[in-house]
Protein backbone atom coordinates (compact mmCIF):
# COMPACT_ATOMS: atom_id res chain seq x y z
CA UNK A 1 0.00 0.00 0.00
CA UNK A 2 2.45 2.42 1.03
CA UNK A 3 4.83 1.35 -2.21
CA UNK A 4 1.47 2.45 -3.98
CA UNK A 5 1.11 5.57 -2.73
CA UNK A 6 4.81 6.65 -3.27
CA UNK A 7 5.00 5.35 -6.93
CA UNK A 8 1.59 7.59 -7.06
CA UNK A 9 3.11 10.72 -5.61
CA UNK A 10 6.30 10.55 -7.86
CA UNK A 11 4.01 9.99 -11.50
CA UNK A 12 2.51 13.19 -10.16
CA UNK A 13 5.32 15.24 -9.07
CA UNK A 14 6.84 14.16 -12.06
CA UNK A 15 4.57 16.42 -14.33
CA UNK A 16 3.27 19.57 -11.71
CA UNK A 17 6.83 19.84 -10.00
CA UNK A 18 9.65 21.90 -12.36
CA UNK A 19 13.01 21.92 -11.02
CA UNK A 20 15.85 23.53 -12.60
CA UNK A 21 18.55 21.10 -12.58
CA UNK A 22 17.71 17.20 -11.73
CA UNK A 23 21.43 15.87 -12.35
CA UNK A 24 21.30 15.62 -8.51
CA UNK A 25 18.01 13.52 -8.36
CA UNK A 26 18.94 11.75 -11.00
CA UNK A 27 22.12 10.34 -9.65
CA UNK A 28 20.26 9.69 -6.05
CA UNK A 29 17.85 7.25 -7.94
CA UNK A 30 20.88 5.35 -9.80
CA UNK A 31 22.58 4.74 -6.78
CA UNK A 32 19.51 3.76 -4.84
CA UNK A 33 19.01 1.21 -7.84
CA UNK A 34 22.31 -0.13 -7.72
CA UNK A 35 22.92 -0.17 -3.40
CA UNK A 36 19.26 -1.24 -2.87
CA UNK A 37 18.66 -4.28 -5.63
CA UNK A 38 18.02 -7.38 -4.72
CA UNK A 39 20.77 -8.77 -6.89
CA UNK A 40 23.65 -6.39 -6.25
CA UNK A 41 22.86 -4.55 -3.08
CA UNK A 42 24.09 -7.32 -0.76
CA UNK A 43 27.10 -8.08 -2.86
CA UNK A 44 27.97 -4.49 -2.72
CA UNK A 45 26.90 -3.95 0.93
CA UNK A 46 29.71 -7.23 1.46
CA UNK A 47 32.38 -5.93 -0.62
CA UNK A 48 32.68 -2.62 1.25
CA UNK A 49 32.74 -4.40 4.40
CA UNK A 50 35.39 -6.37 3.12
CA UNK A 51 37.85 -4.08 1.89
CA UNK A 52 36.88 -1.70 5.35
CA UNK A 53 38.97 -4.26 7.36
CA UNK A 54 41.73 -5.24 4.30
CA UNK A 55 42.50 -1.56 4.40
CA UNK A 56 42.43 -1.74 8.21
CA UNK A 57 44.42 -5.07 8.40
CA UNK A 58 47.08 -3.92 5.88
CA UNK A 59 47.75 -0.75 7.15
CA UNK A 60 47.85 -1.43 11.30
CA UNK A 61 51.13 -3.65 11.63
CA UNK A 62 53.73 -0.90 11.05
CA UNK A 63 52.21 1.96 13.68
CA UNK A 64 51.32 -1.23 16.05
CA UNK A 65 54.99 -2.41 16.23
CA UNK A 66 56.05 1.37 16.66
CA UNK A 67 53.49 1.85 19.61
CA UNK A 68 54.74 -1.56 21.27
CA UNK A 69 58.50 -0.55 20.68
CA UNK A 70 57.82 2.73 22.45
CA UNK A 71 55.79 1.65 25.51
CA UNK A 72 58.04 -1.32 26.09
CA UNK A 73 61.08 0.96 25.82
CA UNK A 74 59.01 3.22 28.41
CA UNK A 75 58.71 0.08 30.31
CA UNK A 76 62.52 -0.70 30.87
CA UNK A 77 63.18 2.86 32.01
CA UNK A 78 60.51 2.15 34.75
CA UNK A 79 61.72 -0.95 35.94
CA UNK A 80 65.17 0.80 36.27
CA UNK A 81 63.35 3.68 38.27
CA UNK A 82 61.82 1.02 40.45
CA UNK A 83 65.60 -1.13 41.17
CA UNK A 84 66.81 2.51 41.69
CA UNK A 85 64.94 2.54 44.86
CA UNK A 86 64.95 -1.12 46.07
CA UNK A 87 60.98 -1.46 45.44
CA UNK A 88 59.75 -4.91 46.00
CA UNK A 89 59.27 -7.23 43.54
CA UNK A 90 55.54 -7.93 44.28
CA UNK A 91 55.12 -4.28 43.91
CA UNK A 92 56.83 -4.44 40.23
CA UNK A 93 55.30 -7.32 39.33
CA UNK A 94 51.83 -5.35 39.90
CA UNK A 95 52.32 -1.79 38.61
CA UNK A 96 54.76 -2.62 35.70
CA UNK A 97 54.57 -6.34 34.52
CA UNK A 98 50.77 -6.41 35.40
CA UNK A 99 49.13 -2.91 34.69
CA UNK A 100 51.65 -1.50 32.68
CA UNK A 101 52.35 -4.51 30.17
CA UNK A 102 48.35 -4.97 29.69
CA UNK A 103 47.66 -0.89 29.22
CA UNK A 104 50.82 -0.99 26.34
CA UNK A 105 49.30 -4.44 24.96
CA UNK A 106 45.59 -2.30 24.59
CA UNK A 107 46.93 0.71 23.06
CA UNK A 108 50.02 -0.44 20.95
CA UNK A 109 47.85 -3.29 19.39
CA UNK A 110 44.28 -1.56 19.49
CA UNK A 111 44.53 2.08 18.85
CA UNK A 112 46.20 1.44 15.15
CA UNK A 113 42.56 -0.53 13.93
CA UNK A 114 40.76 1.26 15.55
CA UNK A 115 41.91 4.82 14.10
CA UNK A 116 41.91 3.23 10.89
CA UNK A 117 38.21 1.22 10.81
CA UNK A 118 36.33 4.17 12.75
CA UNK A 119 37.46 6.80 9.67
CA UNK A 120 36.40 4.09 7.10
CA UNK A 121 32.88 3.19 8.50
CA UNK A 122 31.92 6.81 9.36
CA UNK A 123 32.75 7.24 5.77
CA UNK A 124 30.27 5.52 4.80
CA UNK A 125 27.64 6.55 7.52
CA UNK A 126 28.60 10.55 6.52
CA UNK A 127 28.09 9.42 2.39
CA UNK A 128 24.62 8.61 3.25
CA UNK A 129 25.17 4.79 2.52
CA UNK A 130 23.96 3.13 6.31
CA UNK A 131 20.48 4.27 5.53
CA UNK A 132 20.74 1.60 2.51
CA UNK A 133 21.98 -1.08 4.42
CA UNK A 134 18.93 -0.71 6.73
CA UNK A 135 16.96 -1.24 3.86
CA UNK A 136 18.24 -3.50 2.21
CA UNK A 137 17.92 -5.38 5.94
CA UNK A 138 14.60 -4.22 6.30
CA UNK A 139 12.34 -6.87 4.57
CA UNK A 140 14.67 -9.77 5.89
CA UNK A 141 13.70 -7.85 9.68
CA UNK A 142 10.06 -8.48 8.10
CA UNK A 143 10.64 -12.27 7.35
CA UNK A 144 12.11 -13.03 10.59
CA UNK A 145 8.74 -11.32 12.42
CA UNK A 146 10.63 -8.38 14.08
CA UNK A 147 10.23 -4.86 13.28
CA UNK A 148 11.89 -2.91 10.18
CA UNK A 149 13.91 -0.08 12.60
CA UNK A 150 15.72 -3.05 14.39
CA UNK A 151 18.01 -3.15 11.08
CA UNK A 152 18.74 0.30 12.21
CA UNK A 153 19.47 -0.54 15.66
CA UNK A 154 22.13 -3.44 14.66
CA UNK A 155 23.71 -1.26 11.98
CA UNK A 156 24.24 0.80 15.43
CA UNK A 157 25.22 -2.31 17.20
CA UNK A 158 28.70 -1.78 14.89
CA UNK A 159 29.77 1.08 17.04
CA UNK A 160 28.82 -0.68 20.27
CA UNK A 161 26.21 -2.80 21.68
CA UNK A 162 25.27 -0.69 24.29
CA UNK A 163 24.86 2.05 22.41
CA UNK A 164 22.49 -0.13 20.25
CA UNK A 165 20.43 -1.25 22.71
CA UNK A 166 19.37 2.11 23.36
CA UNK A 167 18.85 3.13 20.12
CA UNK A 168 15.99 0.24 20.21
CA UNK A 169 13.76 3.11 21.73
CA UNK A 170 12.98 4.02 18.58
CA UNK A 171 10.89 1.23 18.21
CA UNK A 172 7.10 1.61 19.61
CA UNK A 173 6.14 -2.25 20.30
CA UNK A 174 7.55 -3.46 23.65
CA UNK A 175 7.93 -6.78 22.10
CA UNK A 176 9.94 -6.05 19.18
CA UNK A 177 11.33 -3.77 20.93
CA UNK A 178 12.61 -6.59 23.73
CA UNK A 179 13.87 -8.65 20.40
CA UNK A 180 16.28 -5.77 19.16
CA UNK A 181 17.54 -5.89 22.59
CA UNK A 182 18.37 -9.30 22.95
CA UNK A 183 19.95 -10.23 19.50
CA UNK A 184 21.55 -6.72 19.02
CA UNK A 185 24.90 -8.58 20.80
CA UNK A 186 25.48 -10.51 17.69
CA UNK A 187 26.48 -8.07 15.67
CA UNK A 188 29.72 -7.28 16.86
CA UNK A 189 31.13 -4.29 18.55
CA UNK A 190 33.75 -1.81 18.44
CA UNK A 191 35.74 -3.55 21.29
CA UNK A 192 35.53 -7.32 19.53
CA UNK A 193 36.42 -5.67 15.84
CA UNK A 194 39.88 -5.55 16.72
CA UNK A 195 40.08 -9.16 18.09
CA UNK A 196 38.32 -10.57 15.09
CA UNK A 197 40.37 -8.60 13.01
CA UNK A 198 43.80 -9.57 14.66
CA UNK A 199 43.19 -13.36 15.02
CA UNK A 200 42.18 -13.40 11.20
CA UNK A 201 45.16 -11.54 10.49
CA UNK A 202 47.55 -14.70 12.05
CA UNK A 203 45.73 -17.62 11.81
CA UNK A 204 43.50 -17.35 8.73
CA UNK A 205 45.44 -15.20 6.66
CA UNK A 206 47.79 -17.85 6.45
CA UNK A 207 46.25 -20.16 4.89
CA UNK A 208 46.68 -18.20 1.53
CA UNK A 209 50.12 -16.79 -0.03
CA UNK A 210 51.50 -13.64 1.83
CA UNK A 211 50.27 -11.60 -1.16
CA UNK A 212 46.71 -12.31 -0.66
CA UNK A 213 46.74 -13.14 3.60
CA UNK A 214 45.74 -9.15 4.51
CA UNK A 215 42.81 -9.45 1.62
CA UNK A 216 41.10 -12.90 2.18
CA UNK A 217 41.77 -12.64 6.35
CA UNK A 218 39.43 -9.49 5.70
CA UNK A 219 37.58 -10.86 4.47
CA UNK A 220 37.11 -13.54 6.08
CA UNK A 221 35.73 -11.19 9.16
CA UNK A 222 32.95 -9.37 6.70
CA UNK A 223 31.85 -13.72 6.34
CA UNK A 224 31.96 -13.45 10.15
CA UNK A 225 29.70 -10.54 10.42
CA UNK A 226 27.24 -11.80 7.41
CA UNK A 227 27.46 -15.34 10.27
CA UNK A 228 26.21 -12.56 13.11
CA UNK A 229 23.38 -10.95 10.78
CA UNK A 230 22.08 -14.41 9.94
CA UNK A 231 22.20 -15.59 13.41
CA UNK A 232 20.39 -12.25 14.58
CA UNK A 233 17.56 -13.09 11.91
CA UNK A 234 17.22 -16.56 13.21
CA UNK A 235 16.90 -15.78 16.77
CA UNK A 236 14.58 -12.87 16.31
CA UNK A 237 12.14 -15.18 13.87
CA UNK A 238 12.53 -17.96 16.48
CA UNK A 239 11.54 -15.40 19.43
CA UNK A 240 8.73 -14.06 17.31
CA UNK A 241 7.44 -17.48 17.45
CA UNK A 242 8.02 -18.65 20.86
CA UNK A 243 8.68 -16.28 24.13
CA UNK A 244 8.10 -13.15 21.84
CA UNK A 245 4.85 -14.24 19.77
CA UNK A 246 3.42 -11.23 17.60
CA UNK A 247 3.00 -9.79 14.07
CA UNK A 248 5.69 -7.44 13.41
CA UNK A 249 5.03 -3.73 12.73
CA UNK A 250 5.18 -1.40 10.06
CA UNK A 251 6.60 1.37 8.96
CA UNK A 252 8.40 3.79 6.35
CA UNK A 253 12.17 3.88 5.97
CA UNK A 254 12.90 6.88 3.99
CA UNK A 255 16.27 7.11 2.52
CA UNK A 256 18.43 10.45 2.74
CA UNK A 257 19.88 11.96 -0.29
CA UNK A 258 23.60 11.15 -0.39
CA UNK A 259 26.10 13.70 0.22
CA UNK A 260 29.66 14.94 0.30
CA UNK A 261 31.61 13.83 3.37
CA UNK A 262 32.51 16.35 5.77
CA UNK A 263 36.09 15.81 6.14
CA UNK A 264 36.15 17.30 10.12
CA UNK A 265 33.01 15.87 11.58
CA UNK A 266 34.27 12.31 10.45
CA UNK A 267 37.75 13.25 12.04
CA UNK A 268 35.81 14.08 14.73
CA UNK A 269 33.06 11.39 14.98
CA UNK A 270 35.53 8.37 14.37
CA UNK A 271 39.22 9.41 16.03
CA UNK A 272 37.17 11.46 19.37
CA UNK A 273 33.34 10.03 19.98
CA UNK A 274 34.70 6.16 19.15
CA UNK A 275 38.50 5.53 18.69
CA UNK A 276 39.05 7.37 22.00
CA UNK A 277 36.27 6.74 23.60
CA UNK A 278 36.48 2.88 23.35
CA UNK A 279 40.23 2.53 23.91
CA UNK A 280 39.74 5.04 26.96
CA UNK A 281 36.89 2.30 27.99
CA UNK A 282 39.51 -0.10 27.50
CA UNK A 283 42.20 1.85 29.26
CA UNK A 284 39.95 2.03 32.73
CA UNK A 285 38.86 -1.56 32.78
CA UNK A 286 42.21 -2.80 31.71
CA UNK A 287 43.74 -1.47 34.78
CA UNK A 288 41.71 -3.82 36.97
CA UNK A 289 41.70 -6.58 34.82
CA UNK A 290 45.77 -6.35 34.76
CA UNK A 291 46.01 -6.51 38.39
CA UNK A 292 43.52 -9.05 38.79
CA UNK A 293 44.91 -11.62 36.29
CA UNK A 294 48.77 -10.67 37.54
CA UNK A 295 47.97 -11.27 41.32
CA UNK A 296 45.65 -14.91 40.04
CA UNK A 297 48.81 -15.78 38.15
CA UNK A 298 51.22 -15.24 40.89
CA UNK A 299 49.50 -16.76 43.87
CA UNK A 300 49.84 -20.41 43.75
CA UNK A 301 47.69 -22.87 45.71
CA UNK A 302 49.75 -26.20 46.05
CA UNK A 303 51.97 -26.16 42.96
CA UNK A 304 50.50 -23.83 40.13
CA UNK A 305 48.66 -20.56 40.15
CA UNK A 306 45.34 -19.70 41.01
CA UNK A 307 44.24 -18.63 37.43
CA UNK A 308 45.88 -21.86 36.13
CA UNK A 309 43.73 -24.12 38.95
CA UNK A 310 40.98 -22.49 37.51
CA UNK A 311 41.84 -22.58 34.02
CA UNK A 312 42.47 -26.29 34.45
CA UNK A 313 39.13 -26.90 35.74
CA UNK A 314 37.75 -25.48 32.43
CA UNK A 315 39.87 -27.38 30.18
CA UNK A 316 37.87 -30.88 29.49
CA UNK A 317 34.87 -28.38 28.62
CA UNK A 318 36.56 -26.09 26.73
CA UNK A 319 38.59 -28.63 25.00
CA UNK A 320 35.18 -30.01 24.06
CA UNK A 321 34.34 -26.41 22.21
CA UNK A 322 37.47 -25.95 20.44
CA UNK A 323 39.35 -23.66 22.64
CA UNK A 324 41.41 -24.16 26.37
CA UNK A 325 40.80 -23.72 29.85
CA UNK A 326 42.89 -20.17 29.72
CA UNK A 327 40.65 -18.52 26.74
CA UNK A 328 37.94 -19.68 28.45
CA UNK A 329 38.94 -17.91 31.56
CA UNK A 330 40.18 -14.69 29.45
CA UNK A 331 36.64 -14.28 27.90
CA UNK A 332 34.91 -14.78 31.60
CA UNK A 333 37.56 -12.16 33.44
CA UNK A 334 36.77 -9.85 30.10
CA UNK A 335 33.34 -9.56 31.26
CA UNK A 336 33.83 -5.69 32.11
CA UNK A 337 34.63 -4.99 28.25
CA UNK A 338 35.43 -7.63 25.17
CA UNK A 339 38.62 -5.07 24.54
CA UNK A 340 40.42 -7.04 27.08
CA UNK A 341 39.88 -10.06 26.14
CA UNK A 342 43.33 -10.71 24.26
CA UNK A 343 45.34 -9.05 26.93
CA UNK A 344 44.13 -11.13 29.45
CA UNK A 345 44.99 -14.12 27.75
CA UNK A 346 47.85 -13.09 27.05
CA UNK A 347 48.94 -12.37 30.42
CA UNK A 348 47.51 -15.96 31.09
CA UNK A 349 50.29 -17.49 28.73
CA UNK A 350 52.56 -15.98 30.90
CA UNK A 351 56.60 -16.56 31.50
CA UNK A 352 57.04 -16.60 35.35
CA UNK A 353 54.14 -14.69 36.20
CA UNK A 354 54.19 -11.80 33.80
CA UNK A 355 53.17 -11.24 30.36
CA UNK A 356 55.48 -11.58 27.33
CA UNK A 357 56.41 -8.17 25.23
CA UNK A 358 54.56 -8.35 21.87
CA UNK A 359 55.77 -6.19 19.38
CA UNK A 360 53.62 -7.50 16.73
CA UNK A 361 51.42 -9.64 15.55
CA UNK A 362 53.74 -12.08 14.48
CA UNK A 363 54.52 -12.08 17.91
CA UNK A 364 51.38 -12.72 19.06
CA UNK A 365 50.95 -15.73 16.73
CA UNK A 366 53.95 -17.22 18.05
CA UNK A 367 53.11 -16.65 21.40
CA UNK A 368 49.69 -18.32 20.70
CA UNK A 369 51.10 -21.75 18.23
CA UNK A 370 53.67 -22.31 21.45
CA UNK A 371 50.66 -22.78 23.47
CA UNK A 372 48.65 -24.94 21.18
CA UNK A 373 46.86 -22.62 18.84
CA UNK A 374 46.15 -24.28 15.59
CA UNK A 375 43.67 -22.67 12.39
CA UNK A 376 40.74 -24.46 14.13
CA UNK A 377 41.43 -23.05 17.57
CA UNK A 378 41.39 -19.45 16.07
CA UNK A 379 37.93 -20.07 14.19
CA UNK A 380 36.17 -21.00 17.35
CA UNK A 381 37.80 -18.44 19.26
CA UNK A 382 36.52 -16.26 16.47
CA UNK A 383 32.90 -17.24 16.65
CA UNK A 384 32.78 -17.72 20.39
CA UNK A 385 33.89 -13.80 20.60
CA UNK A 386 31.15 -13.01 17.73
CA UNK A 387 28.64 -15.32 19.77
CA UNK A 388 29.39 -15.09 23.27
CA UNK A 389 27.55 -13.26 26.29
CA UNK A 390 26.82 -9.39 26.04
CA UNK A 391 29.51 -7.20 28.09
CA UNK A 392 29.06 -5.46 31.12
CA UNK A 393 28.23 -2.71 30.30
CA UNK A 394 26.12 -3.93 27.46
CA UNK A 395 24.21 -5.98 30.32
CA UNK A 396 23.90 -3.15 32.39
CA UNK A 397 21.98 -1.38 29.46
CA UNK A 398 19.87 -3.97 28.41
CA UNK A 399 18.51 -3.92 32.40
CA UNK A 400 18.46 -0.28 32.86
CA UNK A 401 15.86 -0.22 29.22
CA UNK A 402 13.95 -2.89 29.75
CA UNK A 403 14.02 -2.85 33.04
CA UNK A 404 13.97 -6.72 34.06
CA UNK A 405 16.27 -9.39 35.51
CA UNK A 406 14.39 -12.14 33.71
CA UNK A 407 14.88 -10.50 29.64
CA UNK A 408 18.65 -9.71 30.81
CA UNK A 409 19.33 -12.62 31.71
CA UNK A 410 17.78 -14.02 28.73
CA UNK A 411 19.82 -11.84 26.39
CA UNK A 412 23.32 -13.51 28.29
CA UNK A 413 21.76 -16.94 28.03
CA UNK A 414 20.96 -17.22 24.67
CA UNK A 415 24.02 -15.90 23.07
CA UNK A 416 26.25 -17.64 25.08
CA UNK A 417 24.18 -20.84 24.45
CA UNK A 418 24.56 -20.58 20.95
CA UNK A 419 27.97 -20.01 20.89
CA UNK A 420 29.31 -23.12 23.26
CA UNK A 421 26.51 -25.33 20.51
CA UNK A 422 28.27 -23.14 17.30
CA UNK A 423 31.73 -23.81 18.29
CA UNK A 424 31.16 -27.55 19.87
CA UNK A 425 29.44 -28.53 16.36
CA UNK A 426 32.74 -26.85 14.28
CA UNK A 427 34.79 -28.56 16.53
CA UNK A 428 33.38 -31.94 15.97
CA UNK A 429 32.85 -31.61 12.54
CA UNK A 430 36.47 -30.72 12.40
CA UNK A 431 37.80 -33.69 13.90
CA UNK A 432 35.38 -35.83 12.03
CA UNK A 433 36.59 -34.26 8.44
CA UNK A 434 40.03 -34.31 9.43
Amino acid sequence: MVKSIYHKAEEISEVTVSKNSSKQYMLDTRLDNLFTSKFTGYPIMFILLGLIFWITIAGANVPSSILADMFFFIEDKITNVFMYLNAPNWLHGILVLGVYRTLAWVVSVMLPPMAIFFPCFTLLEDLGYLPRVAFNLDRLFKKAGAHGKQALTMTMGFGCNAAGIIACRIIDSPRERLIAMITNNFVPCNGRFPTLIMISSIFIGAVVSSTYSSLFASFFVAFLVVIGILITLLVSWGLSKTMLKGVPSSFTLELPSYRKPKIGHIIYTSLIDRTIFVLSRAIVVAIPAGLVTWILANINVGDQSILALFASNLDPFARLIGLDGFILMAFILGLPANEIVLPILIMSYMSEGAMLELDSLQAMGDLFRANGWTTLTALNVMLFSLLHFPCGTTLWTMKKECGSVKWTMVATLIPTTIAIITCFIVTQVAHILF
